[in-house]
């Protein structure tokens, strides 16, 4: 009986310190929602309650007819998914070349790529923008998906050959002898079982074109151009801030994250764990 007690204890335990970490974790969510809910007089009210008095959506309703946010949403977007298709795509090809072929500079390839994974990816910022204004590309689309492509795909690349290498090879030896070819068995085989990989792959390549600010705004000129990043930091001028806007246009761009987040939810553990193997 003393056990069962010391147990039940040690669990209420662990359960409450988790729900205090989750409180202090959605406690900085429900207070930008709080200030995006605000009447433009009570903006900087030190108030606690998270549904403030006399709310308005004010800030929700100018978002949409006064700012671009429509256009920035869109931007982000079309480069978001462009990152994503690119990255899983390239990642898929590759990290199955590195862990299924042998070939000359394979291990040196594997050591640039994890070595690339030491530095924050603002050292590559000069380089990579004195190559994209050599081929004409500032102020472009094209020239930010290359910029995030080339940020994302070391991690992507390494990510999907240690899923890969988790895949018997035998697999692979049945369908060449049931008379698939390479491809097809790439295909119909090991690619379908890669699927949780390949969910950690693309949703690691979003993420980084989402909710990246510092080479948007080295690459982008245009306002029309903006990411949502950059169009929440327009909100933000030298003597004052919209703060209404700026934090009702952070809880609408969080929204697609937390989707994405669900949707994916059943893939993200597998695809983690069973990827992160040794080769």
């Amino acid at each position: 009986m003393r056990g069962v007690k010391e147990s039940l204890l040690i669990t209420l335990g662990r359960h409450a310190l988790l729900l205090l970490f989750v409180l202090i974790s959605v406690y900085p969510a429900l207070n930008v929602l709080s200030i995006s809910l605000r009447p433009g007089n009570k903006l900087r009210s030190t108030e606690l309650s998270i549904i403030p008095e006399n709310w308005t959506l004010d800030s929700y309703v100018q978002l949409f007819t006064e700012q671009p946010f429509l256009q920035w949403l869109g931007n982000s977007l079309l480069v978001s998914l462009a990152v994503t298709l690119l990255g899983v795509g390239l990642a898929s090809v590759g990290g199955y070349a590195l862990s299924r072929y042998k070939f000359v500079g394979r291990q040196a390839s594997m050591l640039a790529i994890l070595t690339t994974q030491m530095f924050p990816a603002t050292m590559l910022l000069l380089p990579i923008y004195v190559m994209i204004a050599r081929l004409h590309l500032v102020n472009t689309f094209l020239g930010l998906l290359i910029f995030y492509t080339a940020t994302a795909l070391p991690f992507c690349l390494w990510q999907m050959k240690g899923f890969y290498d988790t895949i018997p090879f035998s697999l692979e030896e049945a369908a060449r002898m049931d008379g698939c070819s390479r491809w097809k068995t790439f295909l119909k085989v090991t690619l379908p079982l890669a699927v949780p990989g390949l969910v950690i792959t693309a949703l690691f390549s979003f993420m980084t074109a989402w909710s990246e600010y510092i080479v948007a705004a080295v690459v982008l000129e245009d306002r029309e151009m903006f990411t949502l990043p950059l169009g929440l930091k327009s909100f933000q001028a030298t003597m004052s801030t919209q703060w209404g806007l700026y934090a009702a246009a952070s809880m609408l761009v969080s929204i697609p994250v937390v989707v994405v987040f669900m949707l994916l939810s059943r893939y993200l553990i597998s695809g983690l764990t069973v990827g992160g193997v040794k080769e």
